[in-house]
């Protein structure tokens, strides 16, 4: 065996040992079903760690900061983030494997268990915060498109920090209560809703989350111009951190997902900027 093929061998012995770990500190904060499939998985990892050790004849420690990561991942964003964002990492591997399958007839054992994974995990996809990602898009999408449009119109009508922070937070605090009644309603309309009020709960606590980050730069600083670059940057960092959570969760494109939210919101926010500012000059508008 050349010493490629067999650093290749101790870069996937390292990568089952660490998955081995995270599987297994999971399976044990992990109760029921679930639990029992995290533990499942962990003892293939192990298998799979002792298979390629018989050709490397070396023990091989575990990445303990990638093991810390996605155990911290799953108390943050749940179980589910963390395992698809992992599992995009075992993707990788698993096009590496192609290239020593054919060296070690093992490989292709291998390969099938991690397919195997990729089907047992989508059974794991029975988390609250999941099931109300919807919700969550629902409430921070409209906070952004209404919000950042808002803001900016009463930038450009009022130049009055205070006076904009003001408005916007009233402005905001009532639509979040407004869209919260609208997903209850809706849900409460369809038949498969499974909880209306948690539904709208998530849609409310998503957009006031918005609104106060969006807000916050005009209590912060007393000229309106930087404020709304200050806001512009936090819509964008916003959507950025949204668009990966939906994509690792949902398996969307990231590039898509951030395209168009970052297209819609911004296309309101130059609407509302123009707008603003005719206001200004139509009605004389002039706020110290």
């Amino acid at each position: 065996m050349d010493d490629k093929i067999r650093e290749k061998l101790m870069l996937f012995q390292k990568y089952e040992i660490t998955e081995y770990y995270v599987y297994k500190n999971l399976a044990k904060r992990i109760k029921g079903d679930n639990g029992n499939i995290l533990e499942s998985i962990s003892k293939d990892e192990i298998k799979h760690y002792n298979i390629i050790k018989k050709y490397t004849n070396k023990d091989i420690k575990p990445n303990k900061f990638l093991v810390f990561w996605y155990v911290l991942l799953s108390y943050i964003f749940g179980l589910t983030f963390a395992l698809n964002a992992m599992e995009k990492g075992e993707e990788k591997a698993q096009i590496a494997y192609d290239d020593v399958k054919e060296i070690i007839p093992e490989f292709n054992e291998i390969i099938e268990d991690e397919n195997n994974h990729e089907k047992k995990l989508l059974s794991l996809i029975d988390e609250e915060k999941i099931q109300y990602v919807s919700s969550m898009v629902l409430g921070l999408n409209d906070a952004l498109v209404e919000l950042t449009g808002t803001l900016a119109g009463l930038t450009f009508a009022f130049q009055n920090s205070r006076l904009v922070a003001l408005s916007g937070l009233i402005t905001g605090i009532a639509a979040s209560f407004s869209m919260a009644a609208s997903e209850y309603l809706s849900q409460r309309a369809e038949k498969d809703a499974t909880n209306p009020l948690k539904a709208s709960i998530y849609t409310g606590i998503a957009y006031i989350i918005t609104v106060i980050l969006l807000v916050a730069p005009y209590f912060i600083f007393s000229n309106p111009m930087i404020s709304l670059l200050f806001t512009i940057i936090n819509a964008i960092i916003v959507i950025i951190f949204f668009s990966f959570f939906v994509s690792v969760v949902q398996e969307k494109t990231f590039k898509y997902y951030f395209l168009e939210m970052i297209t819609i919101s911004f296309s309101v926010m130059i609407i509302s900027f123009v707008i603003g500012l005719i206001a200004r000059k139509l009605f004389n508008i002039d706020i110290l």
